[in-house]
């Protein structure tokens, strides 16, 4: 069965409160193609990362430290998905690449946060590297259209992009100093793993629709990434 790796922005699932509305409609596009397709969801940490992220900022807190606070926030946010999909998702939460694949042998939906500490990535790296450790394709949800010129909600003269190959994205993205919590469409070390092994991947909108748009090869409201 075809397997699609998600990297759910935390921004989705907690933009300030729980997006109840948004999250009971992803649910059920995901439960409603999970009999063609197996998912793996890796939940971003989002806002709630963002605040512990400053704080400990403030404080004067490595690099490092930061690091591990926006991790255990996005596994509280996997642990969270995993009960509002019930018995339909895994039951535990994964901590490396082996314990993933494992759980899709039992699962058509598996949901993890961030697996372990690596320098200068995000949850959009985990999943880029489950991606290529499953052969997958990469589908990056966040919330707005797809890649831009630069973030639409600062310059209103952006221009959005929807299509883009591997080597001009990194290119775009190396620009882009990493920082923890950093808030841009994909990170720095996602962009070298899709580009080093050619993974097709999707930059969407998160609302509904768009991902049965994308496993049905319909037009579909976002960025692709690829050769």
């Amino acid at each position: 069965m075809k397997v699609m790796v998600l990297s759910l922005g935390g921004s989705l699932i907690v933009p300030d409160a729980i997006d109840f509305s948004f999250l009971d409609k992803f649910k059920k596009e995901i439960e409603k193609n999970c009999k063609k397709t197996k998912f793996v969801i890796v939940c971003g940490g989002g806002s709630v990362a963002r605040k512990y992220i400053n704080a400990l900022r403030k404080e004067g807190k490595s690099e490092k430290e930061l690091a591990f606070a926006g991790m255990e926030s996005t596994r509280m946010n996997a642990r969270f998905l995993m009960q509002f999909f019930g018995k339909e998702a895994n039951h535990s939460l994964p901590r490396d690449m082996q314990d993933v694949r494992n759980d899709l042998l039992k699962h058509n939906i598996v949901i993890c946060g961030a697996l372990r500490y690596a320098d200068n990535e995000t949850s959009d790296g985990t999943a880029a590297k489950i991606a290529n450790f499953l052969s997958a394709e990469f589908i990056n949800l966040t919330n707005v259209k797809g890649l831009y010129t630069s973030d639409p909600r600062k310059n209103k003269n952006s221009k959005f992009i929807s299509k883009i190959d591997w080597i001009d994205f990194q290119k775009m993205i190396d620009k882009i100093k990493f920082e923890a919590g950093q808030h841009f469409v994909l990170d720095q070390q996602a962009a070298k793993v899709i580009k080093e092994h050619k993974i097709k991947t999707y930059i969407i909108d998160g609302r509904p629709n768009n991902i049965e748009k994308i496993i049905n090869g319909k037009r579909f409201i976002g960025t692709l990434i690829s050769d």
